[in-house]
Parts: C-alpha cells; structure tokens; sequence
C-alpha cells in the first residue's frame, strides 16, 4: 500500500535549509535517508517544497477562478516537502516516518494514498 508522509516546519526550520553552518548537516541527513529508502525499494517518490511565501493557491468555484498568492492556511508549521513511499501497513509507514531527520523537530503526518478510480 502506499503512504504519503508529509513533512511539517516552522518557518526558522525552513530557514535553517539555507544556514551555511547548519545546511550541510540538514541536507546530508536527508540525502542520506531518502538514499536509504530508494536503495530498499520503499521510495516512490517526492521532493524538498519551496517555502510558503511560493505558493499559489487557486479556487474555482461557480465558475470562477480565484488565485491568491501565498498558502491559504495560517500556521505555525508550514508543509516542507513529501515522501511517497510503499509499506505493508500503517505501522510500517509509521516507522518509515519517524527517522525522517525533521521528525525531531518539527511534525510528520502519514496518510494512506487513495486511488483514484475514473470509473
């Protein structure tokens, strides 16, 4: 079953990607455990996320666009990035999740993938 593991920070979490004393550290563990998770066939897929300030969200309702800048939630901690990832079950996942390098300090959220069926 698949899982998309979405990866939460605060807006000092996100800044800290780019601190030239601490964005080799933070980015060498993340290389090295999305390293590890492709090299056992867990990973899909995913992707590091701009931070919020570059995002656009759109709406279309009765027939009308709506497109503002920034995210639409005002929060603490911002989505980061995702994995999408293949477990046997919840628990497997869960696992997966928590050696996730911002785990220890910011917040991961697990879902179950739905499939989307046209029929």
């Amino acid at each position: 079953m698949q899982y998309t593991i979405l990866v939460y920070e605060t807006a000092s979490e996100l800044t800290a990607r780019t601190d030239p004393k601490r964005k080799d550290a933070y980015w060498g563990a993340y290389r090295a455990y999305t390293t590890a998770l492709r090299e056992a066939g867990v990973m899909v897929g995913g992707a590091a996320l701009e931070p919020p300030r570059t995002a656009t969200t759109v709406r279309q309702h009765d027939g009308k666009r709506r497109v503002q800048d920034g995210p639409f939630a005002e929060t603490k901690e911002q989505l980061a990035g995702f994995y999408l990832i293949e477990a046997r079950d919840l628990n497997d996942a869960i696992q997966v999740a928590s050696k996730i390098p911002p785990a220890r300090e910011g917040s991961i959220e697990v879902r179950p993938v739905r499939e989307l069926n046209p029929q």
